[in-house]
């Protein structure tokens, strides 16, 4: 299994509709950068925002997430309060390859700000918008900005493929289309 350089990213993304909508170069210019990268892809996060709240004084329970602990917000500029944190999503919709899988990571202009962002590797064969989970560590208020750059997606491509990939085993995150809450 080894790294996948840019030229393999653009060749997936135009060839196979890998990533769409696909920036085929780095985009800078006054924004947090995005697009292809020697080797991955910088996502964007989308306007539309949940962010968290203990308004109704709801307990976060993975086996029962009250979507009461989210309110929904679609504009240019998030602010995720101090401590808290947001659920998005990217801008681009994502086919995975049986045979590769990715990991994200934040990006050091989000995390050297105290903003964390996870997301969950993507399996062999899934596709969707990713749902991004988006932490501010600080005790100040945090702004994330919407179309520009979230995190870095890198590539794995493996030998041979996988026996059993997301798809088959239909998984419950499968061509997800906005923000997805917790399911069991």
């Amino acid at each position: 299994m080894g790294l996948k350089p840019d030229h393999w990213i653009r060749k997936m993304a135009l060839e196979h509709k890998m990533i769409e909508p696909f920036a085929d170069h780095q985009v800078r210019q006054n924004v947090i950068s995005y697009g292809v990268s020697s080797y991955g892809y910088d996502i964007r996060v989308a306007n539309e925002f949940k962010i968290f709240t203990n308004v109704y004084s709801a307990i976060v329970d993975p086996k029962d997430f009250s979507p009461k602990s989210m309110i929904d917000l679609h504009a240019d500029v998030c602010i995720i309060p101090p401590n808290s944190f947001a659920l998005a999503r990217t801008v681009e919709y994502f086919r995975i390859p049986r045979n590769v899988l990715t990991v994200c990571l934040g990006k050091s202009t989000y995390a050297r700000c105290g903003i964390i962002v996870n997301v969950t590797p993507f399996e062999p064969e899934w596709e969707g918008f990713v749902t991004l989970e988006i932490s501010n560590t600080t005790p100040l208020p945090a702004k994330i900005y919407a179309n520009e750059g979230i995190a870095q997606v890198l590539f794995f491509e493996a030998d041979e493929e996988c026996e059993i990939s997301y798809a088959d085993k239909k998984g419950k995150y499968q061509s997800q289309q906005s923000i997805v809450l917790p399911k069991l």
